[in-house]
């Protein structure tokens, strides 16, 4: 067979591979007689009162010299860790804005961090395609760092995101450019499981977030820029176990619903969606449809404690916040005097949902603390 006969061919699957792909996209349209929004109003539910006094602006944290790419708060203090590209990771107080360590890393282009359950380590990755662990009960070397404990080898591409799995202080989840996700032993510093890559029911593209489930940490999601979200479990790395399409554009961020049964999703087509991990169905679209999203991409999502409110950072400086019940804008934190003045790159709430941490190109971090009838919601 010749090269021409060959393109051909590949033109003509390629074609219908594509027709096929637009036929299953209208028949889960129709499956979909109604969206949460939809029934929510049928049973004549009002959007949840919340205004700027609800969520307030109550710490700056400054100390980074570049942007800031990620961070992640400490599941039984009031800490949080961020990595930023001035090439350090800083772990602040966020009751006192005090920081209690500057780590200086090895490669400056850092992308992700995360506390360990115990918060007595914290891991981070980035373009130099390892994910580092630094424990912060060591001791400090000539020059005042703390040396890197552990360095965890593997990954073609640079790592966008890493994730302990919850009550293991020896296990992580990392994905990367190299369109796989990792599950590591850090006690080896060895591979447990590769999830995608060479297998064909992997992502097609770059891996950009994951989510692992607080209800069943055996499962976890990850977005990538193949536009789908998939589901894993760590016991069948071969094949994802569902994957989910709807998205336009880059998946930026994924997160799991409180339940564990659904998960929100947050691109660069500027919407966030929220599906159900069971039926594969998605649930609700999360968009502002009067405006022009071409420069509002979605770059992190969270939810509050019940679920009720979605977090949204955008790539605009705007910061929704969401009914994820009705699909109702009901603030935008971008819009207050003491809001960001670059790129919401990362955002999450405190465990106990009392406060939401932002982070910005600026160079900044911001505490938002909820008021107290509001903590729970």
């Amino acid at each position: 067979m010749s090269v021409t006969e060959l393109k051909e061919r590949l033109v003509a699957a390629t074609e219908t591979v594509n027709a096929l792909r637009e036929r299953l996209k209208q028949n889960r349209l129709l499956l979909l007689d109604t969206d949460v929004a939809g029934y929510a109003r049928s049973q004549g539910r009002t959007p949840v009162c919340f205004g700027p006094t609800d969520l307030v602006c109550c710490r700056t944290l400054q100390g980074h010299t570049g942007k800031v790419y990620s961070l992640d708060w400490t599941l039984e203090k009031n800490h949080v860790v961020s990595a930023s590209q001035d090439g350090r990771i800083i772990v602040w107080n966020a009751l006192t804005s005090q920081k209690t360590h500057a780590i200086k890393l090895p490669c400056a282009w850092v992308m992700t961090c995360a506390f360990s359950p115990t918060a007595q380590s914290v891991a981070c990755g980035g373009l130099d395609s390892v994910c580092s662990i630094f424990n912060l009960n060591s001791p400090t070397d000539r020059d005042g760092n703390i040396p890197v404990s552990r360095t965890l080898s593997g990954h073609k591409g640079y790592v966008s995101c890493c994730q302990y799995v919850p009550d293991e202080e020896t296990h992580l989840i990392t994905s990367s450019g190299d369109r796989t996700c990792v599950l590591w032993d850090i006690t080896t510093g060895q591979r447990t499981s590769v999830f995608g890559g060479e297998f064909q029911c992997g992502h097609t593209a770059d891996v950009l977030s994951v989510s692992i489930n607080g209800s069943n940490s055996r499962t976890f999601l990850s977005g990538s820029c193949d536009a789908t979200a998939r589901l894993w479990d760590t016991r069948v790395a071969s094949r994802a176990v569902r994957t989910f399409h709807g998205h336009e554009g880059d998946v930026n961020a994924v997160k799991f619903f409180p339940d564990g049964n659904r998960f929100g999703t947050g691109s660069d087509d500027g919407t966030c969606r929220l599906f159900d991990i069971r039926t594969g169905h998605q649930l609700q679209a999360y968009s502002q449809q009067n405006g022009d999203n071409d420069d509002r991409h979605v770059t992190s999502i969270a939810f509050s404690t019940s679920g009720r409110l979605l977090f949204a950072g955008y790539s605009n400086g705007d910061c929704y916040v969401w009914d994820t019940l009705l699909a109702k804008v009901v603030l935008n934190l971008g819009s207050l005097q003491n809001s960001h003045e670059g790129r919401i790159s990362c955002l999450g709430l405190s465990s106990d949902g009392s406060a939401l941490c932002t982070g910005s190109w600026d160079t900044n971090l911001k505490i938002w603390a909820f008021g107290g009838h509001r903590k729970m919601v």
